[in-house]
């Protein structure tokens, strides 16, 4: 099965969209956002049911239409699916607990 998405074709057509966006989340304060990291937030939520080739203008619009909000939520839970979470002390465990 091809892992790569429908539209990966035009990524690079669509970098100055992606550039514009990174440079909004930075001037926000959002500075560790990359470039890779967007494009898999996009084709992991935003584009996650397309089954069609979009249109470049619907995905420009779709990258420029991102709040800042909405990619913070998605780090946020992608975070919490890939950390390990085990208190090996009992007395981590207590001063949680407080």
């Amino acid at each position: 099965m091809d892992n790569s998405h429908v539209n990966e074709e035009f990524r690079t057509q669509v970098q100055p969209a992606l550039r514009s966006k990174l440079e909004e989340f930075r001037l926000l304060g959002i500075d560790s956002v990359s470039e890779q990291g967007f494009w898999e937030f996009l084709v992991k939520k935003k584009w996650k049911k397309v089954k069609h080739e979009m249109r470049l203008h619907e995905m420009i619009q779709d990258i420029l239409s991102v709040r800042v909000s909405d990619y913070l939520n998605y780090v946020t839970i992608e975070s919490y699916k890939t950390s390990e979470f085990s208190i090996d002390n009992a007395e981590e465990l207590k001063e949680l607990l407080k």
